[in-house]
């Protein structure tokens, strides 16, 4: 693992993301080294020649200015890594800008699969309308691993549990949701009592990892072999309707809200959480572009 540090001038990077004003990233890299991680275009800024997964920068930066501009305003925890990747626990990169934030008064939202965040808790639960999503895309540990470095699925649910129950907003992020393996109501129904948003994402498949991810399926599970060809060769979205009408049936047999693409909503704590299909995001955010 090759570390080093880095100065940066600014940790908070206005973001065109619609579900904050700011996107912070602590680190540059993540060891947690999912195939499927789209962050890994980020290798292109970063002359490192080695794997995505294989190299991690850790930022400083200096102390923020103007606190007052970010009274009222959302920050995301991260866009491009893991900020409870293991190498928090020695350098708390994440640890010090939650600390530098708190007396301003901005919102967070943060996306892990670490149960590293359970050491911060105390100190998140002071934000105003701080909230916590954890990335669970399966129930089967030994695709976990298969997939990506990162904490167990049961250290996740774990800590969501314990978020949840600390009155702390938390999400069940189940993403991506890889066809024909991922079973996502059997995770909602794992899920259904420690979480207030359960919120869907549809596996993309883009740039180096695209053939990554298509082989692995081919070598794994060739029995899948044409329906990821239909999926991402041929752009056919039959089984991404067909999944959004069984989750849809679930959920209202349940009396669980199912909306698309507005993850603004959330169930009060004790009540079955919301669940949002996401599912066509790249559509929405190439609309809110155009100005659609």
């Amino acid at each position: 693992m090759i570390v080093k540090d880095i100065e940066v001038k600014n940790i908070m990077p206005k973001t065109n993301l619609p579900v904050s004003d700011f996107a912070v990233n602590p680190y540059v890299g993540c060891t947690h080294a999912c195939k499927y991680c789209y962050a890994s275009f980020m290798k292109r800024f970063t002359n490192h020649p080695e794997p995505w997964g294989e190299f991690i920068d850790v930022k400083y930066w200096p102390e923020i200015n103007n606190p007052g501009k970010y009274a009222g305003k959302e920050a995301f925890f991260c866009s491009v890594t893991d900020p409870y990747q293991p190498l928090e626990k020695k350098y708390g990169r994440t640890r010090a800008l939650l600390e530098q934030l708190l007396p301003t008064g901005i919102s967070i939202s943060i996306s892990t699969k670490s149960d590293l965040i359970l050491r911060d808790m105390n100190l998140i639960k002071q934000f105003p309308s701080a909230h916590v999503a954890w990335s669970i895309n399966t129930l089967d540990e030994d695709f976990r691993k298969e997939m990506d470095r990162a904490a167990s699925i049961e250290r996740r649910l774990e800590a969501m549990r314990q978020f949840y129950e600390a009155g702390i907003q938390s999400t069940c992020f189940i993403s991506p949701i890889f066809p024909g393996i991922s079973d996502v109501i059997a995770i909602i129904e794992r899920v259904k009592r420690q979480c207030n948003l359960v919120w869907l994402e549809n596996l993309n498949l883009r740039g180096d990892y695209k053939a990554r991810i298509l082989d692995w399926i081919h070598e794994h599970h060739p029995e899948l072999d044409d329906l990821y060809h239909e999926i991402y060769t041929k752009g056919n979205r039959e089984y991404w309707i067909a999944l959004d009408q069984e989750i849809r049936a679930y959920t209202q047999k349940e009396g669980m809200m199912y909306i698309r693409d507005d993850d603004q909503h959330r169930s009060p704590f004790g009540e079955p959480p919301v669940v949002c299909n996401y599912f066509y995001h790249e559509e929405v955010r190439k609309s809110a572009k155009k100005g659609i």
